[in-house]
């Protein structure tokens, strides 16, 4: 026998109504800028994988601006934004230097 949620009741004070309004917008517009930062992150690592340096930078780019946004509207903390910006500066970086280590030593 399934169990229904319990159905939430409705504020009772204008304010209250209010709020539950706008949470709903802000839920949407926070939801669409998180699957927007994720998309862009896998888009980097999609690049780098594929060993596509010019992508790579054109899209980390892109990513990096995406990261500071989303930190800037406090979706996200800024530490994570950094951290996150870091490691894939250093995938891009490291696939960057690649070909060079491989020449040297051919």
């Amino acid at each position: 026998m399934a169990t229904a949620k319990p159905k939430k009741k409705n504020p009772r004070l204008a304010s209250g109504r209010k709020r539950v309004r706008q949470d709903v917008k802000l839920n949407a517009a926070n939801t669409s800028l998180r699957s927007k930062y994720r998309t862009a992150v896998k888009n980097v690592e999609k690049a780098v994988l594929a060993g596509d340096k010019d992508k790579a930078k054109d899209l980390f780019a892109k990513a990096q601006s995406i990261v500071d946004t989303i930190s800037d509207k406090g979706i996200f903390h800024k530490n994570k934004a950094a951290r996150d910006k870091s490691r894939l500066s250093a995938k891009v970086k490291a696939l960057a230097l690649k070909p060079v280590a491989e020449t040297a030593t051919a």
